[in-house]
């Protein structure tokens, strides 16, 4: 089985997993459960799409576009949060161990550390995404322990390892723009590329992956500003429907 192909399938079920815990968390009916699975299974199937037909690769419409795809349902999200009750519902209502606990996949973040042994994939990009995912992967299930038994000083704890993870994605993201060969901000030239990033199955990580992540953290920097005395919002929260 060669490394790709491991990699297709673990990107694939880190995927159906993460897309599992968050939806069956959202205190919604079963059918509006279903229904925002599905908008999220069909988000992950629209980035094979784009890896498949070489759309994001250099020769299609290259890195300025495979940055779109990582911001574009970010903004997307935050942009239609308040006007869906289903987003509402998540935003409020799915724990906030559950949104640090899906980040306990970023362990397989270390496949960017095998590439750059490989001289597939540059530094610093590789390293600092490798190895920031799996450091934030390691400690996301204790965070996320702590936080579910509201342990003494679990907030503190919270805010700052999302403010690492996120800051990790933010890195990886910047040191992958700036070492795409077709990149306008190219700064670390010498050696590989981040060709491959725009390619299956490595583009799952960044196409899908790294946004989804993005938005969980989001979420709970929301979550502790809006639930002071608790791992639940108060009573603000929008009633689950």
């Amino acid at each position: 089985m060669t490394l790709d192909l491991i990699i297709a399938i673990i990107a694939t079920a880190c995927a159906a997993i993460s897309i599992a815990a968050l939806t069956l968390s959202i205190p919604v009916s079963s059918a509006r459960r279903i229904g925002t699975a599905t908008v999220m299974a069909a988000w992950f199937f629209v980035a094979v799409t784009l890896a498949a037909t070489g759309a994001v690769s250099p020769d299609g419409l290259g890195t300025p576009r495979l940055g779109v795809a990582v911001l574009l349902p970010i903004v997307a999200i935050a942009f239609l949060t308040p006007r869906i009750a289903v987003l509402r519902n998540a935003l409020y209502n799915i724990p906030i161990s559950v949104l640090i606990g899906v980040n306990a996949l970023r362990v397989f973040g270390y496949f960017f550390i095998i590439h750059y042994d490989a001289g597939r994939l540059p530094a610093p990009f590789a390293p600092s995404a490798g190895w920031g995912d799996v450091l934030a992967g390691i400690f996301a299930v204790p965070v996320a322990i702590l936080v579910a038994r509201e342990a003494a000083g679990w907030r503190p704890i919270a805010f700052l390892w999302t403010l690492f993870a996120i800051v990790d994605l933010i890195l990886a993201i910047g040191f992958g723009v700036t070492s795409a060969y077709d990149s306008p901000f190219r700064i670390f030239s010498g050696g590989p590329d981040t060709g491959m990033m725009s390619e299956l199955p490595m583009f799952l990580i960044p196409g899908f992956l790294v946004p989804l992540f993005v938005l969980t953290h989001i979420a709970v920097f929301v979550r502790l500003a809006k639930a002071p005395n608790g791992v639940r919002n108060d009573s603000s929260a929008p009633a689950a429907v």
